[in-house]
């Protein structure tokens, strides 16, 4: 049995996946608003910290 939550709405679906065709989204609705949140930039995936890759460092010189 299926109990999880929309990541939209947060409305509880309970059931089988058959029950729910659009997961892991209750409806069309909160699948086109989740997509119009991707295209609109409101999730973004965190860039890495730019490393600093000028030779030695300190860190190198204690490693054997």
């Amino acid at each position: 049995m299926l109990q999880v939550r929309c990541p939209v709405c947060q409305r509880e679906m309970r059931g089988d996946a058959a029950d729910w065709p659009l997961l892991p989204f209750c409806s069309k609705r909160c699948r086109t608003i989740d997509l119009g949140r991707w295209l609109g930039e409101g999730y973004r995936v965190p860039d890495e910290p730019a490393r600093a890759d000028s030779g030695d460092t300190e860190d190198d010189a204690e490693l054997p």
